[in-house]
């Protein structure tokens, strides 16, 4: 019998999180694709919150705008950038389902796509990582995060075959045991890492990655390169 969703078994509520810097071109989508699936899946007990990093684009105005309409959607402003951990932080502080799913606000993956990992929910389980089918980045990117990637792993002996693919769903509940700390990119190192040695049931899902349409990668400077390496 193939694992229920779990609108279908147990009734929880979702929580939908994303951070977004200078992603006006693509959060308005991102926010109406969500919703879309979420209703889908467990239909009106859900909510968006939207972590708003400091932008220095219209990401403010264009999420003001769907607050107008949206009644689900909860927006969080940061004056001044604090990272992309500082946002999820806030993100995940303003959740307030059962269950959180989370990816980024620029359109590299398909929030619809979040049904793939509500398909492999059981009654038991913990935590959903997405797994990238393939990285649809330029070749240096793809190559610097398969060196991240492996070298992350084995420092930190995560057993994941994926460990920077943004787009996860866990229970809320983890929290009651992971504290996380940091405001850079390290905090998918530093979740992934407390929420292994803390013995919770980690699934592994195949999602699609999308080629960046909008604006232009936060990470790849040398100040948050040497940023995530002090992190680390």
């Amino acid at each position: 019998m193939s694992p229920e969703v779990p609108s279908r078994r147990e009734k929880f509520g979702l929580s939908v999180v994303f951070p977004a810097y200078n992603d006006a071109g693509t959060i308005a989508s991102m926010i109406l694709g969500a919703r879309l699936a979420a209703r889908r899946i467990v239909g009106d007990d859900f909510e968006v919150v939207v972590v708003n990093d400091g932008s220095s684009d219209h990401t403010a105005e264009v999420l003001t705008e769907l607050q107008s309409t949206l009644p689900e959607l909860k927006v969080v402003h940061h004056p001044v950038n604090r990272g992309y951990g500082g946002a999820l932080r806030t993100g995940f502080q303003n959740a307030t389902k059962e269950l959180v799913f989370y990816t980024d606000g620029d359109a590299q993956y398909d929030p619809c796509e979040m049904a793939r990992l509500f398909e492999s929910w059981e009654s038991t389980s913990d935590f959903v990582n997405g797994v990238k089918i393939g990285r649809s980045d330029p070749l240096h990117r793809r190559i610097i995060g398969r060196i991240y990637h492996w070298a992350v792993r084995i420092a930190f002996g995560l057993s994941l075959s994926d460990v920077d693919c943004d787009f996860r769903l866990f229970r809320r509940s983890i929290f009651d045991k992971v504290v996380l700390t940091k405001d850079s990119g390290v905090i998918c190192v530093e979740l992934m890492k407390k929420v292994q040695d803390h013995g919770f049931r980690i699934q592994e899902v195949p999602v699609h990655h999308f080629h960046r349409v909008y604006g232009r990668s936060q990470f790849f400077n040398f100040p948050r390169v040497a940023r995530t390496l002090l992190d680390l």
